[in-house]
């Protein structure tokens, strides 16, 4: 394949510009864009802890939502969770974490696997229920974090009973922190992470201490269970009941997504994050990270599980009881007293508080990640300011709906987290099924009919959030179609590149009011011929022409594209082939103003407007005539007049 040259000149894009003391302050926002923030690397155990801040602050509430779920049977449902997280979202992961080592996730691979408009559909409705896991991420966390302060002896004074004034107190102050600038910091999260988990620890082990020295605990659970029929039927309930479960399992996507900032020593040096090639230590450690994760994890739902719903009464773990959202921080105030139950409290906010941040920040990165690449974003969302202030609303809305109750807000969390494990499963399957590896496809296969069981069964017990996930969706499509419309008339040329050295030497010795240009689609020199003497006879010019062939890409759903160009003489005319297009009316405008020819003749297809705007957003066809000539104005309008800008005939063909 022959090397090609890029072309040095590049042409300015349209900025935002704000004449307000306000505009001005939302553009000194952290700028986003679709680039991996990879920076440092840190060894995976230390970025594990970034992990641990989303995956591990479940503790806070899935004990209590478990009880309150299935009751004495909360620690079979919670075995069965444990299989599926073990079995199930573990191995599916580690595929992803070998098929998206920048950090891309689920969604990418299966854009990979879809191409044109199907694919980026498809990533537009998995935003969706990404963008519920994330917002509900934050509200959840702020909400539990409002009910562990709440339930304080030392705060409840001073705060009573304000739990939605308290929950959007702490959303605010996230949001401010944002505002001002956020990075995610390892050594802040392990100073979270770590001594919450230690903490645990020592409320789990006072509590099994307490479940084994009185035996008739473990009687009465029996007893229970015995109520509700043998031992199948029982194990048959836990199956029923363990999709409620499901929020355990958050965690993996995050896991995924700092793949970026994990050291792979000397084989993660070999094969940095701009290689095409797998970065294999980085992967391995990944994947060490996931399994580390997952066990420990593991672990800590099952004791909290077995020791919660051996001590916590009914009455307490009830919605409105004092264990209701904080089933462990019950415990540690009943069996360690006030003091060392309000260290954990304190623990237990930090934690949720930076679960929420790992929330935001996430949809930070992963918004600009796709939509400014579809063209589907307007100028304001490549702003930090502008969307932490969105999505800050978003957060108001979805805690005043649920009225910032933990609980309510369990089901929607679920369906986003199962609907982005269901996703990589099914992508996975499809990778490895491409790649002939039948007995992995097949595991990797029957592991997405469980979750797509468990989601099926999620949304039919609690559809809000198949419902907030539809708003979110519904809310893209709209906004990314807007959008696309309004930015269509950008360049929507990523790089330029010469075919070869005289294509080169050419366009430089017919830059500056030489030529005439002609875009044409007969590519035949007989029509190149006719052309020049219809212009010539109607128009009386002089001087040589270039003919412009424009070929569009095979997938025309992306918005900008890197374009080729091929120029050789003809005479004393010029022809330009170019390859590579996503739209023919940009493409002509962007080689306008590369060339700057003295005059430019267009053809008109005196087709039905509306079908050619349709044509034009979809497929980049269009009214190519009328539209050459609004790209130009509008970037004449971007950029200060310096010289003549040609003429432009629109003809009718």
């Amino acid at each position: 394949m022959r090397p090609l040259i890029p072309v040095r000149k590049r042409l300015s894009q349209p900025t935002l510009e704000f004449q307000s003391p306000i505009g001005r302050w939302m553009t000194r926002g952290e700028p986003l864009d679709e680039s991996t923030h990879a920076g440092t690397t840190h060894p995976w155990y230390k970025v594990i802890w970034l992990t641990g801040v989303d995956y591990f602050s479940t503790l806070g509430y899935q004990p209590g939502i478990a009880l309150l779920a299935a009751g004495a049977v909360a620690p079979l449902a919670t075995a069965i969770l444990i299989a599926v997280t073990l079995l199930g979202a573990l191995p599916v992961y580690a595929q992803v974490a070998g098929r998206s080592f920048a950090g891309q996730g689920s969604i990418a691979m299966l854009e990979n696997l879809l191409s044109g408009w199907k694919g980026k559909l498809l990533v537009l409705s998995l935003l969706g229920f990404a963008a519920t896991d994330f917002v509900i991420t934050m509200t959840l966390s702020a909400a539990d974090a409002a009910k562990h302060a709440i339930e304080n002896p030392f705060l409840h004074p001073l705060l009573g009973d304000h739990q939605i004034l308290i929950t959007l107190a702490l959303l605010t102050a996230l949001a401010l922190v944002f505002l001002r600038g956020f990075q995610d910091a390892i050594g802040v999260a392990a100073a979270a992470a770590v001594p919450y988990l230690l903490l645990n620890v020592v409320v789990l082990g006072r509590g099994a201490w307490e479940v084994f020295t009185h035996p008739t605990l473990i009687g009465d659970w029996r007893a229970a269970l015995a109520v509700k029929g043998e031992f199948g039927m029982v194990m048959a309930g836990a199956l029923l009941v363990f999709p409620k479960l499901a929020l355990g399992l958050s965690g993996f996507e995050t896991g995924v997504s700092v793949m970026p900032l994990i050291d792979g020593g000397q084989e993660g040096e070999e094969h940095g994050h701009r290689s095409t090639k797998p970065p294999l230590g980085r992967i391995a450690n990944t994947k060490k990270l996931l399994v580390t994760a997952a066990l420990i994890m593991s672990v800590m739902l099952l004791a909290s599980s077995f020791v919660t719903t051996m001590l916590v009464p009914e009455e307490a773990y009830r919605e409105g009881g004092k264990a209701s959202g904080r089933a462990i921080a019950y415990l540690a105030h009943l069996y360690l007293g006030p003091v060392f139950g309000s260290i954990y409290d304190a623990s237990t906010i930090l934690i949720l508080s930076l679960a929420g941040a790992s929330a935001m920040a996430g949809l930070l990165h992963l918004i600009p990640r796709y939509l400014p690449r579809f063209g589907m974003a307007p100028q304001w969302a490549t702003l930090s300011r502008p969307l932490v202030l969105v999505l800050f609303g978003i957060n108001i809305v979805v805690t005043l709906v649920f009225r910032a109750n933990v609980e309510a807000q369990s089901g929607a969390y679920a369906t986003g987290v199962l609907v982005l494990i269901l996703s990589a499963a099914l992508a996975a399957t499809l990778d490895l099924w491409r790649e002939k590896r039948r007995p992995l496809a097949v595991y990797s296969g029957f592991i997405a009919l469980v979750f797509a069981y468990t989601l099926i069964d999620n949304c039919i017990e609690r559809p809000d959030g198949l419902i907030i996930g539809s708003v979110f969706i519904v809310l893209l499509m709209v906004v990314s179609a807007v959008s696309r419309s309004m930015r269509s008339m950008e360049f929507r040329v990523s790089k330029a590149y010469f075919s070869d050295e005289e294509s080169q030497k050419i366009a430089r010795d017919l830059v500056g009011k030489k030529i005439h240009m002609v875009p044409n689609r007969n590519e035949s020199p007989l029509a190149r011929s006719k052309k020049k003497a219809e212009i010539v006879r109607h128009y009386n010019v002089k001087g040589p022409f270039l003919f412009v062939h424009v070929h569009m890409a095979d997938n025309r759903s992306d918005f900008a594209a890197p374009l080729e160009f091929q120029i050789v003489r003809e005479g004393s005319d010029y022809v330009a082939n170019v390859y590579g297009a996503t739209a023919i009316a940009n493409t002509i405008a962007f080689i306008s103003e590369l060339i700057d020819p003295i005059s430019i003749f267009i053809g008109l297809t005196r087709q039905n407007l509306m079908n050619q705007a349709v044509r034009y957003l979809m497929f980049g066809e269009g009214e190519t005539g009328l539209l050459v000539y609004t790209v130009l104005l509008r970037y004449w309008e971007w950029t200060p007049e310096d010289d003549v800008r040609p003429l432009i005939f629109l003809m009718s063909d």
